[in-house]
């Protein structure tokens, strides 16, 4: 999405917008390069919840300091997640795999997309919630994860509308809740967490958002934040975002920094406890 929001920003500032990608390293290159560039606000970069809030906690020596390198401005999209079974799995709810793992901890598998991604995090947190534990199997990516779902070769997995939602349509796999507070308008008919008591407070979610150099003039961000702002009101985005199920934030840059201090604290509580670490 930060191509498109990246396209009416150009046209909005009348100047090219150029998204560069560096991959490779959980993220450690761009923000290796990034943490060279001018605070005049000219550059900026990308980066996700994972990044943000938990590779602080599941990493010994991270390359960044998230407070002392970064000025967040936008948060750009954010996705809930489903937990996902087979479509012909015997597990009708959450608490089924709750109740097969109790007695039998290794006999319940579930997998992600990689170790310390939201999927493997977020099932930690459901798993310290229930006191129960479950065989986690980590995937290369989505396709090879939710193939793996749907052929029973896992149990389950946590899957966003984007990542698991073409799977679900084609009848290979199956939603049974959200771990949201509201329901998503693509999935109707799946009920979230708040409305099953015995899952109340699971709730996990991932985003990406925009962040300038950390001594990036204020005037220069939050006059970011107000174009990006409107670029998520544009008709065409809006369509592009219900469609792959991302929810479109409306979050200051104030607000926006909070929820990174709130959720890397809510997340540290849960590394901690699994003692998981990445280095």
């Amino acid at each position: 999405m930060l191509r498109n929001i990246g396209e009416r920003l150009a046209r909005k500032w009348s100047q090219p917008v150029i998204v560069e990608n560096r991959p490779g390293g959980s993220g450690f290159i761009a923000t290796g390069v990034f943490r060279q560039a001018s605070p005049d606000g000219h550059d900026l970069i990308q980066l996700d919840s994972n990044h943000t809030t938990t590779h602080p906690h599941t990493y010994s020596k991270l390359p960044y300091n998230v407070e002392r390198d970064f000025t967040p401005i936008s948060m750009l999209l954010r996705t809930p997640f489903f937990v996902a079974v087979a479509a012909d799995s015997p597990f009708k709810t959450v608490d089924d795999i709750i109740a097969a793992a109790r007695p039998r901890p290794d006999a319940v598998t579930y997998g992600s997309w990689f170790n310390g991604s939201p999927g493997h995090i977020g099932t930690l947190r459901l798993l310290a919630q229930k006191g129960v534990q479950m065989v986690h199997v980590p995937f290369r990516d989505f396709g090879a994860l939710y193939q793996a779902v749907a052929n029973k070769e896992v149990d389950w997995a946590l899957a966003s509308a984007a990542s698991g939602g073409a799977m679900e349509r084609a009848g290979r796999i199956r939603f049974l809740v959200l771990a949201a507070p509201k329901r998503d308008p693509l999935y109707p008919n799946v009920p979230t967490t708040a409305e099953i008591p015995s899952l109340r407070g699971f709730e996990v979610d991932a985003w990406a958002g925009l962040f300038g150099p950390k001594a990036m003039p204020l005037a220069v961000r939050d006059q970011i934040a107000a174009d990006v702002a409107a670029a998520l009101t544009l008709p065409e985005v809006v369509e592009q975002y219900r469609v792959l199920g991302y929810e479109i934030p409306t979050l200051t840059p104030a607000a926006f920094e909070e929820t990174i201090r709130r959720e890397t604290l809510q997340w540290g509580e849960t590394i901690r406890a699994a003692n998981l670490k990445l280095d």
